[in-house]
């Protein structure tokens, strides 16, 4: 096939790199800024213009053909050192710019990123932040995210990622509800009180706890409660509201830890397993990162190093 003849396939090559890394006509479409349509008529013109299908569609995927990803792998990398040269050039010019996609935990989003938006964004006002807030874990790439603020022990290791803090769980309850049933001086005694876990479908409820100083045996107990929810702010308010002790992670209690409206219980003792220790900034690799999503992490990074308790 002639220069000519190539140079003028580079739309629908860009297009088939895109199906293959979003894995649906719309999102690749949506991309791009074009229509579904356009898509569709991009493929169809490369794989005439090949003699041999790309693609392979059904009604609830779509897959690219061995002929298809071996043509995605020859031709990415001269995509991406385009897309990453003019992304060089034109982001050294002036103020860090651009839309920012990020997704993150409910608890997490609500309470430690949302109020610290305001001053990025007076700081950085060519950079918008849209935040889709949810628990399910999103495929970053697919979904056309830039960033994920991700609550975990260990980051993937086909992204890049930044840690933001250290985190850790935290038993928490009333003292109102202490005054009446008692405290609790080691984790055995948790058999003895209603206790408000987070509910992860086919697990037995129980919680595992290490000493905060000396040996560092794991100790586990089975818990039993009158209630259980999978977001750890319901979790906390039905601790305020006297229901029993919760363990939730400690962003989630730290306000109302330091008002004194709840009290840690078993402060000798840190759970182990319950959440992730780690506040994790996580991008789908790419060989460029946009100055936008550089200077929100930069700014992440310090507004949360500290954490979010003062023993951390």
């Amino acid at each position: 096939m002639s220069y000519e003849k190539l140079d003028t396939l580079r739309p629908q090559l860009h297009s088939l790199i895109k199906l293959s890394e979003l894995g649906s006509f719309t999102a690749a479409a949506v991309q791009l800024g074009v229509t579904k349509g356009t898509m569709s008529l991009r493929i169809s013109e490369l794989e005439r213009a090949a003699g041999v299908a790309l693609v392979r569609r059904t009604t609830r995927s779509v897959r690219l053909t061995e002929a298809g990803q071996k043509l995605v792998e020859a031709t990415r990398g001269s995509f991406e050192a385009i897309e990453q040269g003019f992304s060089d050039v034109t982001d050294t010019v002036g103020a860090p710019r651009g839309l920012v996609r990020v997704t993150a935990p409910v608890a997490l989003g609500r309470q430690q990123l949302v109020p610290r938006l305001p001053a990025f964004m007076e700081a950085h006002p060519q950079i918008r932040i849209e935040l889709e807030l949810s628990d399910s874990f999103a495929a970053l790439a697919r979904e056309g995210f830039d960033l994920a603020i991700r609550h975990a022990s260990t980051a993937p290791d086909t992204h890049i990622a930044w840690t933001l803090c250290r985190t850790q769980a935290v038993l928490v309850a009333s003292r109102t509800y202490l005054r009446k049933f008692g405290t609790s001086e080691s984790p055995a005694d948790l058999a003895d009180h209603n206790c408000l876990h987070y509910f992860r479908r086919g697990e037995q409820p129980s919680w595992s706890f290490v000493p905060v100083r000396g040996a560092s045996n794991r100790h586990s107990v089975g818990i039993h409660g009158s209630f259980a929810a999978n977001n750890s702010e319901v979790l906390r308010d039905a601790a305020l509201n006297h229901l029993g002790i919760a363990l939730v992670p400690d962003f989630t209690a730290q306000a109302d830890l330091a008002s004194g409206k709840l009290i840690r219980v078993l402060p000798a003792w840190r759970a182990a397993g319950a959440f992730g220790d780690v506040i994790f900034a996580i991008r789908p690799y790419s060989p460029f990162v946009p100055r936008a999503v550089r200077s929100f992490v930069d700014y992440l990074k310090l507004a949360m190093k500290d954490g979010f308790l003062s023993d951390q």
